[in-house]
């Protein structure tokens, strides 16, 4: 199999010349990114709808067992903000056994994309739908936590609506502290990357042991996250005996979103540490590490993993250079989980609400969307505005299909522009220059068009013809600037060559790329024109109805004077021409 082969030369290339110079860098690395890892982990559990536990559990798991399997050296994965979002929904409607079965679909469906080598999809979505995408996930995640700002707790909600409704026809009973103590996260973790000399300690992760401290100090009534397990196979965990099998065929949709979010936010990962590195990511291999990972993760208590973009840049920016960098970080998450789980189950859960705002605050593209804007690209800006909207307003499986609606639509109104230009040739000068016109009576015009003939846009071309040309001219089709021609385009040309033949006019062909050509030929419209009204440029096809040996060149219109030159210059036929000049009626 060539993603077995490909892994191994993976760790022939990790691991071919590793020393103990490159694990005393590793293993810093392994430090900071665990320092990183560590606050998000327990706020992307909670965000999830779990636990504060799963989501180390998660951290460790996909830190070891997808590092290992991982399609690039650089690659950490673990809980992330993007997948909590989609999971919280998830969670509200079927409780965390619909979460740990969609997440083992959700890795089976990894495995099978990776193995039929499907990544290059995800290239096939548009930046606009990314961020929008991205930045209503990050509306979920900040609205998803204001019930530990706040130190309450309201029911579950499928929605932000939802959630809001709520807030507004109940009265919320706040805690002053927790309120107090997110805020106090908020501004340390804006202000922490100021202090320079302290800048590879994350700010988020001195936010938490500030906050806890306090709590503990001043034994403050306020939720905290509780008892922490100190092992990694939790009490809640995906079991033959809880599989939700009544639920399974409600949990297909919702598994693809798990899937596809998993892929995208995993391939864009690794683009982005390929940029940053110069090591390409192998797409399929990360593919099915991801899968793998997934599918054994929630029997452990854990949810779906994906690729984290901030951790593996921290990875690479401390100086990492191999797939040790995430094993370590997942050790040394689960020895903390082991020895430091009574203090963790004193963090406060307005601490982790604080470092969940600033994150869903961080994670939008806000370069990008900056972009967008002050372009004034409108086909951008609908797309951004429209993901976004359904993401934060319809569920997270909803919006991934609009999103993939919008890449749709946006790729189809962009390629389906269809220029096309009608040049009359002049008959009647071309007799009084003393050359032989095939049919003298005839019309002769030539159409120039550029873009692909295809649904969207070749009705257009009959258009063109009908209003302009009668059906006993004879027209010249100048196709050199249309890249490909589909099942319609290929009807069009048929059409049109029936109504010129019926009244008594001909189509020629010219400038045939050698896509188009095979396409023709394939579905025998070549053999219903003939060879012989094929040629390679326009004034080629022009030489052929005037018996002419030599080609003609245009002389175009004298601007400047509004007259027509009427000198007509001659050069020898050569078949390396690629000239499409003719000699043309431009009044």
């Amino acid at each position: 199999m060539n993603i077995l082969k490909d892994w191994l030369l993976l760790l022939k290339r990790d691991f071919g010349k590793y020393n103990l110079s490159i694990f005393q860098k590793d293993l810093l690395a392994s430090l900071t990114v665990t320092a990183v890892a560590l606050p998000l982990a327990l706020a992307f559990g909670v965000a999830s709808g779990a636990s504060a536990a799963a989501g180390l559990v998660t951290a460790v798991l996909a830190g070891v067992l997808i590092g290992v399997l991982s399609g690039a050296p650089y690659q950490v994965s673990g809980p992330t903000g993007a997948m909590s979002a989609v999971l919280i929904v998830l969670a509200a409607k079927y409780g965390l056994p619909g979460v740990w079965v969609a997440g083992v679909m959700a890795g089976i469906m990894l495995v099978i994309a990776g193995i039929f080598k499907l990544g290059k999809i995800v290239a096939l979505i548009p930046s606009p739908v990314i961020s929008g995408f991205t930045s209503g996930i990050a509306v979920i995640i900040a609205f998803g936590q204001i019930d530990n700002a706040l130190g309450i707790k309201s029911p579950a909600s499928e929605t932000i609506v939802d959630k809001l409704e709520y807030y507004f026809t109940h009265d919320i009973n706040y805690n002053i502290y927790s309120i107090i103590l997110t805020i106090a996260v908020i501004v340390i973790m804006f202000i922490w990357p100021t202090f320079k000399k302290f800048k590879k300690i994350p700010g988020s992760l001195i936010a938490i042991l500030i906050t806890t401290l306090i709590v503990v100090l001043a034994d403050l009534n306020i939720p905290t996250i509780g008892n922490i397990p100190r092992s990694i196979l939790l009490d809640d965990r995906l079991e033959l005996f809880n599989i939700p099998w009544k639920d399974i065929t409600h949990l297909i949709v919702p598994a693809m979103s798990i899937a596809a979010l998993g892929a995208i936010e995993s391939l864009l990962c690794g683009a982005v540490a390929g940029n940053m590195t110069g090591v390409r990511l192998f797409n399929s291999v990360e593919l099915v590490a991801q899968g793998i990972g997934n599918i054994i993760i929630p029997f452990f208590g854990g949810v779906p993993a994906t690729a984290a973009i901030a951790r593996t840049g921290v990875n690479i920016k401390s100086g990492g250079v191999t797939r040790v960098v995430s094993i370590l970080h997942g050790i040394f998450l689960m020895l903390i989980a082991l020895l430091l789980a009574p203090f963790i189950g004193r963090v406060p859960m307005a601490a982790l609400a604080g470092v969940l705002i600033v994150t869903s605050w961080r994670m939008n593209e806000w370069k990008s969307i900056r972009f967008f804007f002050s372009s004034r690209l409108k086909h951008a800006i609908v797309a951004f505005l429209i993901t976004f909207a359904a993401t934060v307003l319809l569920d997270l499986t909803q919006a991934i299909l609009i999103g993939f609606g919008i890449s749709t639509i946006i790729f189809m109104s962009q390629i389906s522009t269809l220029e096309i230009s009608r040049k009359p040739v002049a008959v009647d000068h071309l007799k009084s220059m003393g050359h032989k016109v095939v049919s003298p009576e005839q019309q002769i015009s030539v159409y120039y068009l550029t873009g692909p003939l295809f649904f969207a846009a070749a009705r257009r071309l009959v258009e063109e013809v009908e209003a302009n040309d009668k059906a006993g001219n004879i027209l010249v089709l100048s196709v050199r600037g249309v890249p490909l021609i589909d099942a319609t385009g290929i009807e069009v040309l048929q059409e049109l060559l029936h109504r010129q033949r019926e009244g008594g006019g001909e189509i020629l062909i010219s400038g045939l790329q050698r896509r188009a050509e095979k396409v023709l030929r394939r579905s025998g419209f070549t053999e219903l024109i003939g060879e012989d009204s094929i040629f390679w440029s326009a004034d080629q096809a022009i030489l052929s109805l005037i018996g002419a040996g030599v080609a003609p060149v245009v002389k175009h219109e004298d601007e400047s004077t509004d007259t027509f030159d009427d000198t007509l210059t001659v050069i020898p036929y050569n078949d390396n021409t690629d000239s499409e000049g003719c000699y043309l009626n431009n009044s």
